[in-house]
């Protein structure tokens, strides 16, 4: 057996191909940013009811459910880097098209359920071929490092740059920031397109092998590993909460408080400078306690930040609460990734990956529409506190599994199946 030390630090070469990887992953997530925050204002635009306000943010997530699976399949079949390249290209193509309408005053509710729907189906194989990709670009013992390289240039182009940026362009005309969203696809498709280095082969498919027995066999990777089965249940129970809480923040900012656009870019960034202090504490928090117990120590800051933000009328006190838990969520979503990359063999990471992704996704639309319930039948500060619920369970998932160190294995041995029980 082969073991790299779970503890291990090293900084990813920008040569390689990384550097483009995380140039498009930048550019994209600054016009995903533009796109995410200008979606919930123009519904508000067009409804004040907040259960179709959230039903936006719940389509944007259904199709984890029901395409999730088979894009982990698909990715692990295909050149990941023509796979990237090609649905950047056309999601570009949807949101221009998109942006045309809004231009021409032809934007309603459904339509935007539409586009969030058929963007996220795309994503689907987009984010599990990225995610079995990077291993080919930089070295295993890297993975952490440029891990949170890539999170925090993606937070700095969409919460620094990016969502404040949305108040001046959606003043220029409300197509604006989609016209924009599109054009950073297409960059972002011409940068993967441009990249030299392959996946790396995995092993020769059995004959007669199916999709359907080839995602069974990234659900059955998944379920045997005890450490990634414990982080795929608690962040299925967070990102219940997380759909209340990303479905209704718009509601509870500009509602609530009463802070209008501005406030509602205020807090955005406030993720955001939360997310980038996240990046730097991160290596330093899991070399003193481990990856599990930073997760662990993440969700729970977060649930006290959950309930400061559903008790408190106060748009600074907000803004600071959104600003621990973006830090958190860093913390967070560096670790489950690095560890689903570190223990998944390579050619089963975009199947365990998808397995992960849509388990972990699957309560989103069902927390978003409680939001929206929640907010309509007891106040616009209830979704925080009913999020704050669902990360008390989720924390409580992690602690059967909470030892200070996780094994690492190499990804063409046997050692991760006898690593499962803990």
């Amino acid at each position: 057996m082969t073991a790299v030390e779970a503890r291990s630090v090293r900084a990813p070469a920008w040569r390689g191909g990384f550097g483009r990887l995380w140039g498009a992953a930048v550019l994209s997530s600054f016009g995903d940013a533009l796109r995410a925050a200008a979606l919930p204002l123009l519904a508000t635009t067009l409804t004040d009811e907040p259960l179709l306000i959230a039903s936006v943010t719940a389509c944007g997530y259904l199709p984890w459910i029901v395409f999730g699976l088979l894009g982990g399949a698909v990715a692990d079949r295909v050149d990941q880097r023509r796979a990237m390249w090609t649905v950047d290209a056309l999601r570009g193509l949807l949101v221009a098209g998109f942006a045309g309408a809004v231009a021409l005053g032809h934007a309603s509710i459904s339509l935007l359920i539409a586009l969030a729907f058929a963007l996220t189906v795309l994503q689907t194989l987009f984010d599990n071929a990225s995610t079995a990709l990077l291993p080919a670009l930089v070295d295993r013992a890297a993975l952490g490092s440029a891990n949170v390289r890539l999170m925090t240039g993606q937070r700095i182009a969409g919460g620094l740059v990016g969502a404040p940026a949305v108040p001046l362009l959606v003043a220029a005309g409300a197509a604006v920031p989609f016209a924009v969203d599109a054009a950073t696809f297409l960059v972002a498709a011409a940068l993967v397109a441009s990249l030299r280095t392959a996946a790396p082969e995995g092993e020769p498919r059995a004959a007669g092998s199916t999709l359907r027995r080839e995602i069974a066999d990234g659900l059955r990777h998944l379920w045997r590993d005890g450490p990634l089965r414990g982080l795929c249940a608690a962040t299925a129970l967070c990102n219940i909460g997380m759909g209340a809480q990303l479905a209704t923040l718009v509601v509870l900012v500009t509602g609530w408080l009463d802070a209008g656009p501005t406030g509602y870019a205020a807090a955005a960034t406030a993720v955001t400078v939360g997310s980038l202090a996240g990046g730097l504490v991160n290596g330093r928090l899991v070399r003193r306690v481990g990856p599990i117990r930073a997760v662990l120590l993440a969700g729970t800051a977060q649930t006290a930040a959950l309930v400061v933000m559903g008790t408190v009328r106060s748009l600074a006190v907000l803004v600071a609460a959104l600003a621990v838990f973006g830090l958190m969520g860093m913390v967070w979503n560096v670790n489950t990734t690095t560890l689903m990359q570190q223990r998944s063999p390579a050619e089963l990471l975009g199947r365990v990956s998808s397995a992960f992704r849509t388990l972990s996704y699957a309560g989103v639309p069902l927390g978003a529409l409680l939001g929206g319930a929640v907010a309509t039948a007891w106040g616009l500060n209830t979704p925080p506190l009913l999020t704050a619920a669902f990360f008390v369970l989720s924390v409580a998932a992690l602690i059967p599994v909470r030892g200070p160190d996780v094994p690492v294995v190499a990804p063409h041995d046997d050692a991760t199946a006898a690593h499962a029980t803990r």
